[in-house]
Order: structure tokens, then sequence, then C-alpha cells
């Protein structure tokens, strides 16, 4: 549930906030992955980066209206943190983003990339691609509602219909229309038919020279990349030609690489995580979380990559996969798991 907290959050930029910051939010994210980008994950995350934007999983319009569960759940400790919403319906995306910034989101994400029958058949997605002008509406509705910054993420063309030029149309009508200034790319089109939503991620070709081309075509618009991206050096390079990067899969499966992000991509006088105290700094979010009836797999399985790479990574992760789902289990598990690995070497390789 959401919590309040007796301190404001310094990395939270309200709207009337005197302090503009250095880089714009999208510099630096982490994708939103269905099933995987949690609140726990999210809390995980953030204890690697401070200044990275975190995604939400996509939430449909559906489920935060008529839905039983309350899934606009957060912990304020997370932010920056965007909801990415899915949905097309200009009306019901409006009611959502204003619930969301009522609870106090710093950004609205449009879903427009993701291929799946089940998104498919509810009309939202990467399918919404050959809908431009709907997309735009279901823009200009949620920005006339609320003040903080609504986007979109799109792929670069669906099917047939993957041409410089289409792209361009559709960025361009969304972009006028729906009052849109920013957007995430990824690099990729998107099969409807015929691929699993896991090999859209894989098998359409990367094509970052048209990323690129889209923001020499647009400069006044805020672009940021998304696909295949495995390093914080990769992203660097990206930063040359875009203004921001999204790293979805391996930020989830290697969150070491998190820990370099505040330093190599913002300029922050900080050090890096050690990932030891990472896991020790986990500790009182996961008793609270525990006493309100939480699973500790639930959160651990977030976790379970942090020392890739690491002499005892496999000894860490088998421990946790093997005694955290267990019933009672709690943070003595996590700390066993640890001393498999916390007299090795303890300081990420973060590039």
């Amino acid at each position: 549930m959401h919590e309040n907290k007796e301190t404001a959050n310094p990395h939270q930029f309200s709207a009337g906030s005197d302090l503009t910051p250095k880089y714009s939010p999208s510099r630096f994210s982490v994708a939103p992955m269905l099933d995987w980008t949690d609140r726990h994950c999210r809390y995980f995350h953030r204890q690697l980066t401070r200044q990275a934007l975190l995604y939400t999983e996509m939430v449909t319009t559906g489920a935060i209206i008529h839905g039983k569960g309350d899934y606009l759940a957060w912990n304020e400790q997370e932010q920056p943190v965007a909801l990415q919403l899915g949905g097309s319906d200009p009306a019901a995306l409006a009611q959502c983003a204003q619930l969301a910034e009522q609870r106090g989101y710093n950004h609205i994400n449009l879903n427009v990339g993701c291929p799946s029958d089940r998104v498919q058949n509810g009309r939202f997605g990467a399918c919404l691609m050959a809908e431009a002008a709907l997309v735009a509406d279901c823009i200009k509705a949620m920005r006339d509602r609320v003040s903080i910054p609504v986007t979109v993420k799109t792929r670069i063309g669906i099917d047939e219909q993957d041409s410089y030029g289409f792209l361009c149309d559709f960025i361009g009508t969304v972009a006028g229309r729906g009052e849109c200034d920013t957007f995430i790319i990824h690099a990729r089109k998107a099969w409807l038919s015929g691929l699993s939503p896991k090999e859209n991620r894989e098998i359409p070709p990367l094509d970052y020279p048209r990323v690129y081309q889209l923001k020499r075509d647009f400069p006044q618009l805020t672009i940021a990349i998304n696909g295949g991206i495995k390093t914080l050096q990769e992203a660097q390079l990206h930063l040359q030609h875009l203004d921001g990067v999204m790293i979805g899969r391996e930020a989830y499966q290697n969150p070491g690489l998190l820990a370099g992000v505040d330093s190599a991509l913002f300029g922050a006088d900080s050090a890096q995580a050690n990932p030891v105290d990472v896991v020790r700094a986990m500790y009182p979010y996961i008793e609270r979380e525990l006493s309100q009836g939480t699973w500790l797999g639930h959160i651990t399985r977030h976790m379970l990559g942090l020392f890739q790479g690491i002499p005892g990574a496999r000894q860490w992760r088998r421990h946790l996969s093997e005694n955290a789902h267990k019933p009672g289990a709690d943070v003595a598990v996590v700390e066993k798991a640890l001393s498999l690995v916390a007299d090795r070497q303890p300081q990420m390789d973060v590039v």
C-alpha cells in the first residue's frame, strides 16, 4: 500500500519547484517490464541509483478503474517513478492519469509498444501505431487533466507498416495534435502476428540509426532509445545522438550496472554502491513488508542477479531460490545467502 514518509524525497521535482534538473528525466530509465518492475523491484533498484527514472509495470485503465486491488500502490522512496498505462479510451486514460498524479507519480507513459495478443484484443499497445490520431487524442486528454509529463513509448513500426515515413507521420501527429514532447523508441518494429512478445524483443532487427535520424528530424522533441542496450558504455554512445536511454532486461538481470548510472550518466559525485551494503539496506523494507503479509520471495526474486560476475553469485541465487518461498522465511534467509558472497569480491562491475 502507499506509504507516507516523514521526509520529502530529495529527487522529486514538483511542478512549482525552483529546482531545475540538470538533465532530462528521461536521460536514463529502467524499462517497464510486466511481472518484473513491481514496487518491490523499484524499491530495490532505488538502492542502486538515485537518479534513474523508474517505471511501473504496464497497468491497464480497466484494472485501475474497475479492479479490486490497489494498482497504483508504490512507495515514495521509489521516486522519481513513472506510471505506464495501457488503454485507448481518452476519457479513461485521463481519469487514471489524474488518479496517478494525486497519488504522487512523477510521469505518465502510454504504452504503444507491447505486441501481445491480449493487448491487441484490448486495442492498446503496439497496434495503436496504426491509429496515430487516436493516440494523439489520448495524450491530449491526459495532458489536459494533469500537470506532470505525459510521454509515449512506441516501436519504429508494425508489420508491413515499417517505413521511416510511417514512423515520422506517427510521431508528427502525436507530437502536434497530442502536444506530446517526449517519446521513448524501442528500436525494433513489432510483428503483431506470428511472433510472441519474447520473440518481438529479439527477432526484429535493431535499427538505431533510424532513431538517431528521428531526433535530427524532430530536434524539438525529447527522444530516448530502448532495445538491446546492455552496458553504460553503450548508453553513453547513444547519448551522443539522443536525449535518453532506457534499459530493460539487462538492468533487471544484472542490476549491478545501475550502481554506476548516477556517476557515469548524471555526473553525480557519489561512490558506487557496494552490493553487500545494498542488500542490507533492504532489510528494514523487507521486515516491514513481511509484517504486512508479503512473502520474502516476492521481494528477493528481484535481487537474484545482484552479484552477477562475482564469486559466490550462484550460491546466493540458489539459496534464495530454494528458501525464500518457504513459510516463515525472513531476513535470516537473506543474511545466510549473503554470507556466501560477502567475504569475496564486493565491488560490482558496472560497465
